[in-house]
C-alpha cells in the first residue's frame, strides 16, 4: 500500500540502480548493500543502521512488482505536481487530471470543489494522509476507494523475529493482534532478515462491504551459531589442524538439522578455501543453495619440546623462501 513519503524518497538512488533495473540485478544489488551495512556488522554504528534500514525499505517496495508499480505512479505524480490554485492558468502539472475523479465530476464541479478544500485548511499532506496513512501493529495504511466501488479495509502492519531454522526451512506461526485476534502465517523457506511478507486478507475489515486489508509482516531472523546466510547458500568456518590442511585428510562437516557429510580436504589447503556441498543449502520452491564450508587452519598454542624441535628440523627442510615477499612487492608498486 502506498506510502505518502514516497514523494520525497528515491528508492532507486538508494539502491543506486537505474529505474529499468531487473529483478535480478535488483535482488544482487540488496544483497550486497544488506551485507556492507548490515547491524550484525557494524556493532554500534549508528548510521550504518540507518543505512540498512534505508535500502531495506527501498528493496521490500521494489521487489514486490505490485508496490514498484504503485510507487513509480506516485513518484511521476509527484513530480509533475505544481501547487497553483485550481484555475490559475498553465495548469498544475497533472495533479488536478489524478485526483480530479476523487473530489469532484465535471471540469466546474472538480475544481471548484478541490479550490474549495485548498482554501478551507486542507493542506498537501492531509490530503495525501487521508489517501495513504500510517501505521504499526494495530495500526493500519490506508484503504482506497474505487470509482463507485467499495472500499478495500486499511492493511496491517507487524513485526516478528524467528529463530534461524524457522527462517530457512519455513514454518506455520501464530501472531496476536491488538485486538486479540490471532492469525496464522505461512512463513516462506528461505526468508531473509528484514524481509517483508504480505498476508492478504488479515487486516482491517472493509467499513462498506468491501475485502479486507492485508498483514505486512516484517521479519527479523536472528543469528546462529554455526551457520550464516548467503543468498541461497549456507557458510560454516571448519577447523582443521596444521597436519590435516599440509597432508590433506577427510573431514567431518556439519550441517543445517541434518547429519554431518564426509569433505575431502586436499594437501595443502590453506585457510580461507572453500569447499562446497551441492544442494546442501536453502531450500525454496524455486531454487536451493549449497553449503560452503571454508576452511581455517588451527596452529597449535603449545608444544612440547620435543614437538618443538622436530617442526624446527622441518622447516629447515623447507625451500628458503617468504611467501610475503609477493604481498611486499605489490605494496610498493
Amino acid at each position: 500500500m502506498a506510502s505518502q513519503d514516497w514523494f520525497d524518497k528515491d528508492f532507486y538512488k538508494v539502491l543506486g540502480v537505474s529505474k529499468d533495473v531487473s529483478e535480478a540485478d535488483l535482488k544482487k544489488t540488496y544483497r550486497k548493500l544488506a551485507r556492507k551495512y548490515h547491524p550484525d556488522s557494524n556493532a554500534g554504528d549508528a548510521a550504518a543502521e540507518a543505512k540498512f534500514k534505508e535500502i531495506s525499505e527501498a528493496h521490500s517496495v521494489l521487489s514486490d512488482p505490485e508496490q514498484r508499480k504503485e510507487y513509480d505512479a506516485v513518484r511521476a505524480m509527484g513530480s509533475g505536481a505544481r501547487f497553483t490554485a485550481p484555475g490559475a492558468g498553465g495548469g498544475n502539472g497533472g495533479f488536478d487530471d489524478v485526483f480530479g475523479g476523487m473530489f469532484g465530476g465535471g471540469a466546474g464541479a472538480g475544481r471548484g470543489g478541490r479550490q474549495q478544500y485548498y482554501q478551507q485548511g486542507g493542506d498537501y499532506d492531509d490530503l495525501l494522509g487521508g489517501l495513504f496513512g500510517n501505521g504499526r501493529f494495530g495500526q493500519s495504511t490506508g484503504g482506497f476507494r474505487g470509482a463507485g466501488g467499495p472500499t478495500k479495509g486499511r492493511d496491517v502492519t507487524a513485526t516478528t523475529t524467528l529463530d534461524f531454522v524457522t527462517a530457512t526451512k519455513g514454518d506455520q506461526i501464530t501472531l496476536q493482534t491488538g485486538e486479540g485476534r490471532n492469525i496464522t502465517v505461512r512463513i516462506p523457506a528461505g526468508v531473509a532478515d528484514g524481509q517483508k511478507i504480505r498476508v492478504a486478507g488479515k487486516g482491517q475489515p472493509s467499513p462498506d462491504g468491501g475485502a479486507p486489508g492485508d498483514l505486512v509482516l516484517t521479519v527479523t531472523v536472528r543469528k546462529h551459531p554455526v551457520f550464516e546466510r548467503d543468498g541461497l547458500n549456507l557458510r560454516v568456518t571448519v577447523p582443521v589442524t596444521f597436519t590435516e590442511a599440509a597432508l590433506g585428510a577427510t573431514i567431518q562437516v556439519p550441517t543445517l538439522g541434518g547429519d554431518p557429510v564426509k569433505l575431502r580436504v586436499a594437501p595443502g589447503t590453506p585457510s580461507g578455501r572453500v569447499l562446497r556441498v551441492k544442494g546442501r543449502g536453502v531450500e525454496t520452491k524455486k531454487a536451493t543453495g549449497d553449503l560452503l564450508a571454508v576452511v581455517q587452519v588451527v596452529v597449535p598454542s603449545h608444544l612440547s619440546k620435543d614437538a618443538q624441535q622436530k617442526l624446527e628440523e622441518f622447516a629447515a627442510e623447507l625451500p628458503a623462501e617468504n611467501p610475503r615477499d609477493d604481498l611486499i612487492a605489490k605494496a610498493r608498486g
